[in-house]
């Protein structure tokens, strides 16, 4: 039916767009909201007059995404000094020695470290693995290799990996397999994610050597 097919095609254009500038918006939305936190604990601080003028740039639209931007580029510049990196180490001491806020950021500080390095291989290469039972397989993305004590237990060859959920890749399983059980895929991890959020449905383009041997 031309009427359907007419329908179907235009849902196929204006989707990805419209879902786009929706994440889009529901961040800028999200960072003004931090940006308006900060602003209210400002207020209190500060004399009325003063506060006056914060009350104002509450009311600029975007300005939340703009100023962590800057923030975040002049923060980088400013650590990749030997003086910035002398200021991060007494904000890393400070942080470490506050109970309960110490756990939650050694955990998140090891996480970003080990997954934004450059020298990391977290996340650079998509697999093959056989989950939930062999037999069965999905894909998966290396994480590193298990410890030193989990590999006096389970022996060498073990590598750690991550199974995604579908259709939302944020939550999974993690896993130690030994590597002679994967197989390791030439797909960028982009195309395996939109492999794995599409369920399936959109599949990497195919080039020879798919698999890495």
């Amino acid at each position: 039916m031309p009427l359907k097919k007419y329908l179907l095609t235009g849902l196929l254009v204006w989707l990805p767009m419209v879902v786009t500038i929706w994440v889009l918006l529901w961040l800028v939305g999200m960072l003004d909201a931090i940006f308006g936190g900060l602003l209210t604990v400002l207020q209190a601080m500060v004399s009325s007059a003063a506060a006056l003028v914060l009350e104002r740039w509450r009311h600029i639209p975007g300005l939340g995404v703009v100023l962590v931007f800057t923030g975040l580029l002049l923060t980088g510049a400013l650590v990749s000094n030997v003086a910035g990196r002398w200021w991060l180490t007494q904000w890393d001491r400070l942080f470490t020695h506050i109970p309960v806020f110490r756990t939650i950021y050694n955990s998140v500080k090891k996480v970003s470290d080990t997954l934004f390095s450059g020298n990391s291989n977290a996340f650079r290469t998509a697999l093959l693995v056989q989950y939930p039972r062999a037999g069965v397989w999905t894909v998966a993305f290396q994480t590193g290799i298990p410890s030193q004590e989990v590999t006096g237990h389970l022996g060498e060859g073990m590598i750690s990996v991550y199974v995604p959920t579908t259709p939302n890749p944020t939550s999974g399983f993690f896993l130690m397999l030994p590597r002679s059980e994967v197989i390791e895929l030439q797909m960028s991890v982009d195309e395996a994610l939109t492999y794995v959020i599409s369920m399936g449905s959109v599949a990497p383009t195919f080039s020879t050597g798919f698999f890495k041997k």
